[in-house]
């Protein structure tokens, strides 16, 4: 199933995909006697490419990248947090997930219950001894193409379970990780209990079964039917057993002793505190809310100027919360000053729908961004503005080649390559790694610059 990213040729001049942090790429050359073009970077928005041209990702950017698909696109999927080790820094890793498709038709739907194993990528040294070093890195550990997906040939078993129309979003319980919650476009919400599907991957080899392409009928654990409408955000509570689930309106429902629905916006739950949660809204605002003072926010406030689509409690530091809005604009806010002025950071850099932001879990001022301009750009909020810092910064840039000169100082890589990206997570017990989904399927990277050390 899993298939590997390859680097584009093109018949002119070379582009590269990378992160303004790593190494230049190679450049292909003309036919002798025409001089080789040096490459650049590619801006999506602001460059276009000419014909024959295509993109080529800078290699040295990542120390791994791949690239997968489950049949149909993908909505929404969920990392499952596995017992293979709770910080796990050494290849060869496995990752496990679950994800739902938007399938042609309504009755061909299924959630994708999956094992990636053998990912195998590069561990570099910080700072590379020298250039030479790096190349050899490059040239020493890594295979060739045809080996690579030799050794990557069916190394992602693959169960499905039928789903009653498309779904809008899946998640996986901390807690409980076998214990997955749909939303669909039917307006049902369904609790799903996987333990089974996940045993038999756990024990499976990197063969998949020949029995991959057979949808299971599994019967979920409960199903709610309480929604008029469909809905497209569902958080389990990381403290309790409880799920919330937000569409439009203003009404709390209760549902037996395991899911706790409320009909809200896009929101997500506190990581410390298990009565509390945020939600942000079309009209521009983001609440907080204490499940047990009634059906109203205990504080809210004008956050965007335009829909806000997204919002991401951090879990290492977590007065900090992030929000991405329909302008393409994300802001970083402190709860602690949310009755004030709580605004710690604001950014244009996108300029499409803002459709996922979501905290590193391993390093607390990292985050994640991804937007309709085809784009996933990874933060370090650590940065603050200081004149002396960015001046130093702008001529370090100055010193690169065809590098733009307007990048803001905090963004750490940007990754293209994927159409319409739809939604990303970090892996919870791998640092670095990020797994997205995008009109045309999955991408799991791993930036060469993102440091994996856990102190």
């Amino acid at each position: 199933m899993g298939r590997r990213i390859k680097s584009k040729t093109k018949k002119s001049k070379s582009t590269k995909m990378s992160s303004k942090k790593s190494g230049g790429a190679s450049s292909s050359s003309a036919a002798p006697p025409a001089p080789s073009v040096p490459a650049k970077v590619w801006q999506p928005g602001v460059d276009e490419l000419e014909e024959g041209e295509e993109l080529q990702f800078d290699p040295e950017a990542y120390n791994y990248l791949q690239g997968f698909n489950i049949g149909w696109p993908c909505l929404s999927f969920d990392v499952v947090h596995d017992q293979l080790g709770l910080v796990r820094s050494e290849f060869p890793h496995t990752l496990y997930g679950v994800a739902g498709t938007q399938a042609e038709r309504a009755s061909w739907n299924y959630i994708g219950i999956f094992k990636i194993c053998n990912i195998n990528g590069k561990k570099r040294e910080p700072v590379p001894n020298s250039a030479i070093d790096a190349d050899d890195d490059m040239d020493g550990e890594s295979s060739s193409d045809e080996e690579d997906e030799a050794a990557n040939e069916d190394t992602m078993p693959l169960k499905k379970v039928a789903h009653a129309g498309c779904v809008n979003r899946i998640r996986s319980m901390t807690q409980e990780p076998h214990i997955c919650a749909t939303w669909g476009d039917t307006g049902h919400v369904q609790v799903w209990n996987f333990s089974s599907f996940l045993n038999t991957l756990a024990e499976s080899g990197a063969v998949a079964h020949n029995e991959d392409d057979k949808i299971h009928n599994h019967v979920p654990v409960k199903i709610f039917g309480g929604h008029k409408d469909e809905g497209y955000a569902i958080d389990w509570s990381p403290l309790v057993i409880a799920i919330s689930v937000s569409t439009c309106g203003n009404q709390l429902q209760t549902v037996g002793m395991l899911i706790q629905i409320h009909l809200l916006d896009t929101q997500q739950w506190s990581p410390t505190e298990a009565d509390i949660f945020a939600s942000c809204s079309a009209d521009g605002s983001i609440s907080i809310w204490d499940i047990r003072t009634g059906k109203k926010p205990c504080i809210s406030i004008k956050a965007h100027k335009a829909d806000v689509n997204v919002i991401s409690w951090n879990r290492q530091a977590s007065c900090m919360l992030a929000s991405g809005c329909d302008d393409g604009s994300f802001t970083i806010r402190d709860l602690r000053l949310i009755k004030d002025d709580s605004l710690v950071a604001h950014f244009e850099y996108h300029k499409h729908p803002i459709t996922s932001v979501e905290w590193s879990p391993h390093e607390p001022s990292t985050l994640a961004v991804s937007s309709a301009d085809h784009q996933l750009t990874i933060w370090d909020l650590s940065l603050e503005k200081d004149a002396e810092e960015e001046a130093e910064f702008r001529a370090k840039l100055r010193e690169q080649p065809n590098t733009p000169e307007d990048l803001p100082p905090q963004l750490l890589f940007v990754h293209q390559g994927q159409k319409d990206l739809k939604e990303l997570h970090w892996h919870p017990q791998i640092p670095g790694m990020i797994v997205s989904t995008a009109a045309d399927g999955f991408n799991m990277l791993m930036p060469s610059n993102i440091d994996t050390t856990i102190q």
